[in-house]
């Protein structure tokens, strides 16, 4: 580990309270250490701060490392994350999970500069804990980084590089992800390039093709995120292809196609998505009604007029709602 810059320290410089805990986390009782790495903790004393790195780094016990590397997540100079860069590698692998989550709620940008620094490590878990803790920060270093971990061979380094391009929102990622989106070998990884382009413009030819691509995964969950995307793109002349997609034999993706044909707005499509409004399950018909009031297409009143006394409360609201919209659209 990189050492604080303050690692020893005379007791006499320190802080009081912090200088009566330092000879308990000496002691031989793994628990007398964890707790007394605890109250230093809550002294929130920057001065307690080498003495806790210092546990992370070196103390027998898993338990204090992993306390160690829980509390020190809540501060963010340098040297701390370095420190908690370096527990990664802890040979337990619960220390390395604790040291992964901290680094992940941090929110100075300036920590984006030391995890930039091992974001070519070999060790996958590692390098995925690093492109998790950069995605909050959304660095803007972290793009290249991001875009050599979708070569990865780890999964868990690939799905952490799509989800950090997803938040960088830079076009430069648009192509890479649309090429994930349609041929990583990992369905979780399709569905996460595929939600990740939600980012994209309609003018971006690459992602709308690769979501309509997506709609044809062998894997429904692919094709309900995909569908869910082009709901958020609003692409029209996606259109046809999604009133297909309509007879999926996944409820749960004709639910987000209809959603989907919502958003676009194009009235062309209300008539069969107003077919759904007949079907077996109460979550698709309520989500049919609202994409009509949405569509607003007069043609689809008697539809909604005949779900009025449909046998769930909730389709029976969305289908007034709907009526609403499209009778206050005509006037």
């Amino acid at each position: 580990m990189t050492d604080s810059p303050l690692l020893i320290h005379d007791p006499d410089t320190l802080a009081p309270e912090v200088a009566a805990l330092l000879p308990r986390l000496a002691h031989d009782d793994p628990v007398v250490r964890r707790i007394a790495l605890l109250e230093l903790a809550d002294l929130e004393e920057p001065d307690a701060l080498p003495a806790i790195a210092h546990a992370l780094a070196h103390d027998a016990s898993a338990d204090v490392r992993r306390e160690a590397a829980r509390v020190l997540g809540a501060w963010e100079e340098a040297w701390i994350v370095d420190a908690l860069c370096h527990a990664l590698l802890d040979a337990e692998r619960e220390v390395g999970t604790a040291a992964a989550h901290s680094l992940s709620v941090l929110k100075d940008t300036a920590s984006g500069t030391v995890l930039l620094r091992w974001t070519d490590h070999a060790d996958p878990f590692v390098l995925a804990a690093v492109l998790r803790a950069l995605r909050e920060l959304r660095h803007a270093d972290a793009l290249d980084p991001a875009l050599r971990g979708l070569n990865h061979h780890d999964d868990t380094v690939r799905i952490e590089a799509v989800v950090l391009l997803g938040w960088l929102k830079d076009v430069r990622a648009l192509a890479p992800l649309a090429h994930a989106a349609r041929s990583d070998a990992s369905a979780e990884i399709r569905r996460a390039a595929v939600g990740a382009l939600g980012f994209a413009s309609v003018a971006d030819s690459a992602a709308p093709d690769a979501l309509l691509h997506a709609l044809a995964d062998p894997v429904w969950q692919v094709r309900e995120e995909a569908a869910t995307t082009l709901g958020k793109l609003r692409a029209r002349f996606t259109r046809d292809t999604l009133v297909a997609a309509l007879a999926d034999d996944f409820w749960q993706v004709r639910l987000r196609v209809a959603r989907a044909l919502g958003q676009i707005g194009d009235r062309a499509a209300a008539l069969p998505v107003a077919a759904l409004l007949t079907s077996a399950i109460s979550n698709l018909r309520k989500e049919a009604a609202l994409a009509l009031g949405e569509l607003r297409e007069p043609a689809t009143l008697d539809a909604l007029r005949a779900a009025l006394d449909d046998a769930d409360p909730d389709v029976r609201k969305a289908v007034r709602i709907a009526l609403q919209q499209i009778e206050e659209a005509r006037s």
